[in-house]
């Protein structure tokens, strides 16, 4: 039985003699899927991420957090342990994150209104909303 390709089945692969052979890597990139919309998954992730909205304190929780901070201050240079829960804005969108950082208090900057942790880690205290002194 004769098939149509029967007199070219067994010849040689053809080679160009002006281009060279191409990789099998550079071949599969050919067919590599194309990204249209570079960056679209990132920016669902972004839109997806949740924050949390700021705290407001009461009159109770404000007079407690001054009498803590009358006491760190007092005792500044004794570079006290303090464990803060502050809130930190989030740079891209409405809202932030509670965080908490336990730390040895190196220096307070009046000018700032902020407590600089001997990591270098800086609070600012309209961002604290509860303060535990490590004694």
């Amino acid at each position: 039985m004769t098939h149509e390709y029967d007199d070219i089945i067994n010849l040689p692969h053809p080679t160009s003699s002006r281009h060279p052979r191409m990789s099998l890597y550079d071949r599969a990139a050919q067919f590599a899927p194309f990204a249209a919309l570079t960056g679209h998954s990132e920016a669902m992730q972004e839109t997806a991420r949740e924050t949390n909205s700021r705290i407001e304190l009461s009159e109770s929780d404000c007079e407690e957090l001054n009498r803590m901070v009358l006491y760190i201050l007092s005792h500044i240079n004794e570079h006290p342990k303090v464990s803060f829960t502050y809130f930190k804005e989030d740079k891209l969108k409405e809202g932030g994150e509670y965080l908490s950082k336990t730390g040895n208090i190196k220096k307070w900057d009046d000018y700032k209104q902020l407590f600089i942790l001997e990591d270098q880690t800086s609070i600012c205290l309209k961002d604290i909303i509860h303060i535990i002194i490590n004694i």
